[in-house]
């Protein structure tokens, strides 16, 4: 005969934080898909003339700017400036998807490969999410594999910047692909099991993650599949 379980006061506030955190994260995960999409079509519109002008500069700076966000991000992460910051942050993705989705365009079904990118990229944070949220399994262990992975990345970002090699580029989507989506299971994993407490900050990593495997698989699809009008 099982022994009844009984949920003392501590553990139910716990599990109350616990799901307060997931449901603010994927709310507003869900808002910060409005500013990237006004964005986007911003970006499609607009003449990056000057990033084509230097283009190596011009990551650079990106690169920079990105990253400068991000951290501007953390610091304020228990605070509504936070979400302000976020929410302007995607704006800015949004826009600078622009120059990708252009390339998308010129091709004849590059309509068809954003709407399979946009699905596919659907289709795996769902399926990500359900796991991490249900699993038993603690995969707090992948934080250091994590770490390294993200940091191998940017190296070969970087590098590329210089190098401009497309199988190098295609390797790295793919590596982006991978990293991202083990990133996006296991912050929601960490969530569930009391790791992570901060919803903004959450936020910031799965969407991150969201837009690389998007851009990603994006890119990957019009280097095999892109028909040149």
């Amino acid at each position: 005969m099982q022994p009844d379980i009984q949920m003392t006061p501590a553990t139910s506030t716990i599990a109350v934080t616990q799901n307060r955190v997931l449901r603010n994260t994927y709310a507003l995960l869900g808002v910060t898909m409005i500013p990237t999409v006004i964005g986007a079509f911003i970006g499609t519109n607009l003449n990056f003339s000057f990033m084509r002008a230097s283009p190596i500069m011009s990551s650079l700076i990106l690169l920079a700017v990105l990253y400068g966000m991000m951290f501007a991000i953390e610091k304020n992460k228990n605070s509504s400036l936070g979400v302000y910051l976020l929410l302007g942050f995607t704006f800015f993705m949004g826009v600078i998807l622009g120059p990708l989705l252009q390339v998308a365009l010129s091709f004849s079904n590059g309509a068809q490969l954003i709407a399979v990118a946009a699905g596919g990229t659907g289709v795996t944070f769902m399926s990500l999410a359900a796991f991490s949220a249900t699993t038993k399994r603690n995969l707090s262990g992948m934080a250091r594999f994590l770490f390294v992975g993200v940091i191998v990345l940017m190296i070969a970002v970087v590098a590329n910047i210089f190098l401009q090699m497309p199988a190098l580029q295609l390797a790295i989507s793919a590596a982006f692909i991978l990293i991202s989506s083990l990133i996006i299971a296991y912050t929601i994993n960490s969530i569930v099991h009391g790791g992570e407490t901060n919803y903004i900050s959450a936020t910031l990593s799965i969407y991150v993650s969201i837009y690389n495997i998007f851009s990603s698989l994006l890119n990957i699809l019009l280097s095999i599949t892109g028909n040149r009008n």
